[in-house]
């Protein structure tokens, strides 16, 4: 695997490496994305229309009952080798996960992530008092509507752990990837588009506070141009060969 010269040299003796993952890290374990898991049963259903607090408050049984699918094809997939690269990297580097997926493969591939900016499928909540709960089993099969679990505390529905759209990110996610940017070597931005605010704010704080950025995805993208380095390979081709050239570095 040959790494680019200007990546390696930006990630060799790297001892403190962010990372700001998205949707193209966890699409090649074939996880769909946010539009795509609308099939079957859902295909008539507007994606967008169903992730916000308008269409809970509306219909919490049927906002439930997708999420509990989209959890259901999470679990069929595993991490592919570019979360197990980025777990590798661990043991020779403080490695900071910042991921906008909502998925859990960098927990399963054996990675500590920092932060999950827009939450995660696994991470439910009660809609009234914000407790943690338990995420029930799945069902086999999609069903239109799943009543939410009841919080053991106050009474109140379980809610998806995730960011809607109107919803403000939550602080200390931010406050936390905020942080371990300004103490990074480097950072790197893997399969994510750029487009997507407040996450795409991460690599221009980046830049301002001096740390060079090296993106990772197979096209260009809005950052693309505004980034110290560039490699056009996917997160599981890439990263395993970039772990393995930092390694032999050492």
């Amino acid at each position: 695997m040959h790494v680019p010269a200007a990546v390696l040299d930006l990630t060799r003796g790297a001892r403190r490496v962010a990372v700001l993952s998205g949707a193209g890290m966890s699409a090649e374990s074939g996880v769909p994305t946010f539009r795509d898991a609308l099939t079957g049963l859902w295909e008539n259903f507007d994606a967008a229309a169903l992730a916000t607090p308008e269409a809970w408050n509306a219909d919490p049984d049927a906002v439930w009952a997708w999420y509990q699918w989209r959890v259901a094809l999470v679990r069929k997939v595993a991490p592919n080798a570019g979360h197990h690269a980025l777990a590798e990297w661990e043991r020779t580097a403080k490695v900071a996960i910042v991921t906008q997926n909502v998925d859990d493969l960098h927990e399963r591939a054996g990675s500590t992530v920092l932060a999950h900016l827009h939450g995660s499928l696994f991470e439910p909540r009660c809609s009234e008092c914000e407790r943690p709960m338990d995420l029930p089993a799945p069902p086999r099969e999609p069903l239109e509507r799943i009543a939410p679990p009841t919080c053991d505390t106050c009474g109140g529905a379980g809610r998806p752990g995730v960011v809607w759209f109107g919803e403000m990110l939550p602080r200390q996610p931010w406050d936390a990837a905020v942080a371990a940017l300004r103490v990074a070597d480097v950072l790197l931005v893997v399969g994510t588009s750029g487009i997507v605010y407040p996450a795409a704010e991460l690599p221009e704080l980046a830049d301002r506070h001096g740390v060079p950025v090296v993106e990772i995805n197979p096209q260009d993208t809005e950052l693309s141009s505004r980034v110290e380095a560039v490699w056009r390979t996917t997160a599981a081709v890439g990263l395993p060969g970039l772990v393995a050239a930092v390694g032999t570095l050492e």
